[in-house]
């Protein structure tokens, strides 16, 4: 009696569906212990999953891991069939069948007239209703979602969905067999997408419109990313690796719910689909791949030239930088570092030293960290001039502004430089959502003005957007592209509208987080973790939201609502809510969390 209850309660699973997800479902549970039991209707998946698994655990052989008796114990759990009979000796059935209501329902019927009646059928879809499935089974109160992400071995999300109809201990159950597995359970109700999905897919599909729109390449989109969000993927080569087919449908099902326009399928992806131009898995998507199944990206047609043919930029030798704050200091650091001469001018000759010490303490930290020598450090302090008035621009090459993201102010400024630089100096705004023609229309030379929009902290940050307006000039536009080069940023380019790449996807994406907390779907932790665990986000959104500020995703989230007059950018009523109430984040001390001790 004691031995049987020192059993899982869930010890033989059957796995429905052999493709890559079910494969790896497979694995993670024979490598826990379970006796696993791989059922496709086709003989070739079946063999493919004990192949797979046979090399995965070889590989954890050699990198000793695993010793080869345990690698043959792993083996010897996992038995495959073709026949869903198979199952009848399970404790819990995965189905990871292909997104179709038809397909899994008829796996469902049959599995009723199969399993036993304490056996729990759980479904991997990350798109259809629970609730729809369970409705039509003889046992809806054994029926939930378990929706593992791609790599399951390697991911360690997996969302725990409920609906109306499920039994408190089948969820129970699963919770435990997900924790035994190593893996973070969440416990999601049953909407589209559930939380990850729900959140990763419309931001994914913001970005297809955004290529599909010819606003930026493929590649700056992808870049703009990884590089200023700090995500693993940038969204259009994870379109790819999760199939362009599949998003399709995922989202088709979310519009079908929410009727959010945010969630209606890009025209793209249901072209690139009925192309057969699904991604990876079929060697073509957004991307070129060297064959059917390869992650290896090949150059094609849609390959931007090299960078040395975008044509020849201005000489610059001196830079200005105007502002005080952080931004306009790290900015300053980065010219500098590269061997330019900078002239750092802020509103009083005070404030101008008070930046440039402060640049003195972030080279500090760097050769404390050993990333820079004292002398490096000492040189680049060097190249900075502290100056109390824009007069000190007048031979800079290149000016760039820095300071507060308030049109009026730009403007004023830029009328300024106008009057100060000299003659085919280029002029530069880092603003992150004001349009760049605003303040280019208040010279006398719109020509020499474009964005270039760095991300904080500007010294560790690679990325830079670089924002052409209707009449910004060819050489001004490679100008900027050659200095980013030469300051080892990553230059993208991009069109002078709001929020130009980054922002105009990630705003969205926060905002319908916000949303969820607000429809009472997940709350703040749940969502941070899954976005964490199964987007790979270095940070959850709520995370995000108090470092950048309640007040400044508020302002952003406003401009890309007045821009687009999309109902679904609308700011969030608990967004505004907590600004008003002065909960601006960590810079408060209280945004969605708290971060001072209650007084």
């Amino acid at each position: 009696m004691d031995r049987q209850s020192s059993q899982p309660t869930l010890q033989t699973i059957a796995v429905v569906g052999l493709g890559t997800m079910g494969t790896g479902i497979a694995e993670v549970l024979a490598r826990a212990g379970r006796e696993v039991i791989g059922i496709d209707i086709s003989e070739a998946a079946a063999q493919r999953a004990a192949t797979a698994l046979a090399a995965a655990t070889a590989r954890s052989v050699a990198r000793e891991r695993l010793t080869e008796q345990e690698r043959a114990d792993v083996l010897a759990r996992f038995r495959t069939f073709t026949d869903l009979g198979a199952a009848a000796e399970a404790d819990l059935v995965i189905e990871v069948v292909p997104e179709s209501y038809e397909i899994k329902q008829q796996v469902f019927r049959e599995l009723d007239a199969i399993v036993r009646p304490d056996t729990i059928l759980a479904t991997g879809t990350n798109a259809l209703s629970v609730t729809r499935m369970a409705a039509e089974s003889l046992r809806p109160e054994r029926v939930l979602g378990l929706h593992f992400f791609n790599p399951a071995p390697a991911m360690k999300l997996v969302e725990i969905v409920s609906c109306v109809l499920t039994a408190p201990p089948a969820v129970e159950a699963v919770t435990e067999l997900a924790r035994e597995l190593g893996k973070e359970p969440v416990p999601v109700g049953d909407r589209p997408g559930f939380v990850a999905d729900g959140l990763l897919f419309g931001y994914l599909n913001q970005a297809a419109a955004m290529y599909e729109a010819r606003y930026a390449s493929r590649e700056d989109i992808d870049a703009a990313m990884r590089l200023g969000c700090g995500l693993p993927m940038g969204p259009l080569a994870l379109l790819d690796l999760i199939g362009v087919d599949t998003a399709r449908t995922v989202l088709e099902a979310m519009y079908a719910s929410s009727g959010d326009r945010l969630h209606a399928p890009a025209p793209i992806l249901g072209q690139l689909a009925e192309a057969g131009l699904t991604g990876q898995k079929s060697g073509r998507g957004f991307y070129t791949y060297e064959a059917p199944g390869s992650s290896v990206i090949v150059r094609d047609l849609q390959t931007p030239l090299d960078g040395s043919l975008v044509g020849t930029g201005r000489p610059v030798s001196s830079v200005g930088v105007a502002g005080s704050g952080t931004m306009a200091s790290g900015i300053a650091q980065v010219f500098a570092q590269a061997g330019y001469s900078v002239v750092l001018a802020a509103r009083s000759q005070e404030k101008a030293e008070a930046a440039k010490a402060a640049i003195g303490k972030s080279l500090g930290r760097a050769v404390s960290k050993g990333r820079l020598s004292e002398e490096g450090a000492a040189q680049t302090l060097d190249r900075i001039t502290p100056a109390g008035s824009l007069d000190a621009f007048a031979e800079v090459d290149l000016a760039v502004e820095a300071v507060a993201e308030d049109l009026a102010v730009k403007q004023e400024l830029f009328a300024t430089l106008d009057k100060v630089c000299k003659p085919g100096a280029v002029l530069a705004t880092t603003t992150s959502s004001l349009p760049v023609i605003a303040v280019a229309r208040v010279t006398s030379r719109p020509q020499d003005v474009i964005g270039m929009h760095f991300f904080n902290p500007a010294p560790a940050m690679k990325l830079v957007e670089v924002v052409r307006t209707v009449l910004t000039a060819d050489d001004v536009h490679a100008t900027v592209r050659e200095i980013c080069l030469k300051v080892r940023k990553h230059p993208v380019d991009c069109g002078d509208r709001a929020g130009f790449i980054v922002n105009a996807l990630l705003f969205p994406y926060l905002n319908n987080a916000i949303k969820m907390v607000e429809q009472h779907y997940a709350d703040i932790d749940q969502i941070d973790a899954a976005m964490k665990l199964g987007g790979g986000y270095p940070m959850g959104p709520f995370e995000l939201l108090d470092v950048v500020g309640l007040d400044v995703s508020l302002a952003i989230e406003k401009v890309l609502h007045k821009e687009f007059r999309d109902p679904g950018l609308a700011p969030s009523p608990l967004l505004e809510h907590l600004v008003a109430a002065g909960c601006l984040g960590r810079k408060t001390g209280r945004g969605f969390r708290e971060y001072a001790a209650r007084r």
